[in-house]
C-alpha cells in the first residue's frame, strides 16, 4: 500500500497537469460548438434553401465522419494546402496551426454539427403558435425566433447538451495522437517512464469517470433550476 501511495505521489502533479488541458479544451470546444450550433439549427430550420443546405452539409459531414480524420485533415491536411498556394504564390500562413489550435477547431466544428442538431430538435418542439402569437402583437418572425422560442429550445437542449459535455472530456483523448499533452498523453509519457501501463491507465479511467460524473451531476442541477414549469408537457403533447 504504501508503495502504491508513493507511485500514486509521483504520477499525479503529471496528471493533473494533463487534466487541466482536457478540461481546457473541452470548454473551448463546447462554446465553439454552441457558437457554431445556434446559428446552425435557425438556419436548417428557418434559413433560405441555400443556406439550409450548406447548414445540413455541415452537420451531415462532421457527425458522419470520424473525429480522428476530421483532427488529422486540420493539423496535417490545411498546412499542405497552405503549401500549395504558396507554389502558386498565394500566402496563407493563418493555415499552418499549433497543436492546440487544432484541437480546438475539430473538435468545436465537431461538436457544432451535434449541438445543431439538439437545439434543431429543441426548436422543433417549440408550439409553432407563439410564433404566430408574437407576430400577431408587432413581433418579426426574427424577434420571435430570437426572444421567444430560442430561450426556451437553450432550456430544452439542455439534457442533451449534457451528454455532449460528458462525451467532449472524452473526446479530447484523441488530440494526444498530435502530441498536445492532455491528460492520455501525459499518461502515455508517464508510461514510457516508469513502465507500468496498467496502473498508469487505471488511474488515468478513473479520473475520466470522475470528471465525467462530477459534471453530469452539475448539468443535471443546472437541468433541474432552469425547467420552465409545463414546458415539457407541452412539448410532449405536440
Amino acid at each position: 500500500m504504501a508503495e502504491m501511495l508513493d507511485f500514486l505521489g509521483k504520477i499525479l502533479p503529471e496528471l493533473y497537469r494533463g487534466l487541466l488541458t482536457t478540461l481546457q479544451i473541452s470548454a473551448v470546444a463546447l462554446l465553439l460548438g454552441l457558437l457554431i450550433g445556434i446559428p446552425t439549427a435557425m438556419l436548417r430550420i428557418y434559413g433560405p434553401r441555400w443556406l439550409r443546405w450548406i447548414a445540413t452539409a455541415y452537420v451531415e459531414l462532421f457527425r458522419g465522419t470520424p473525429l480522428l480524420v476530421q483532427l488529422f485533415v486540420i493539423y496535417y491536411g490545411l498546412p499542405d494546402i497552405a503549401r500549395a498556394l504558396e507554389g502558386i504564390g498565394v500566402a496563407a500562413p493563418f493555415l499552418v496551426l499549433s497543436q492546440l489550435a487544432s484541437a480546438y477547431i475539430a473538435l468545436g466544428l465537431n461538436s457544432g454539427a451535434y449541438q445543431a442538431e439538439y437545439l434543431r430538435s429543441a426548436i422543433q418542439a417549440i408550439n409553432t403558435g407563439q410564433i404566430m402569437a408574437a407576430r400577431a402583437l408587432g413581433m418579426s418572425k426574427l424577434q420571435a425566433v430570437t426572444h421567444i422560442v430560442l430561450p426556451q429550445a437553450l432550456r430544452l437542449a439542455i439534457p442533451a447538451w449534457s451528454n455532449e459535455v460528458a462525451y467532449m472530456v472524452k473526446y479530447t483523448s484523441v488530440v494526444f495522437v498530435i502530441t498536445v499533452p492532455d491528460l492520455l498523453a501525459r499518461g502515455q509519457f508517464l508510461i514510457s517512464k516508469y513502465y507500468k501501463p496498467m496502473e498508469i491507465l487505471l488511474v488515468v479511467g478513473v479520473i475520466y469517470l470522475l470528471v465525467v460524473l462530477g459534471l453530469t451531476s452539475v448539468m443535471n442541477q443546472i437541468e433541474k433550476r432552469t425547467r420552465i414549469p409545463g414546458l415539457h408537457m407541452e412539448t410532449e403533447r405536440a
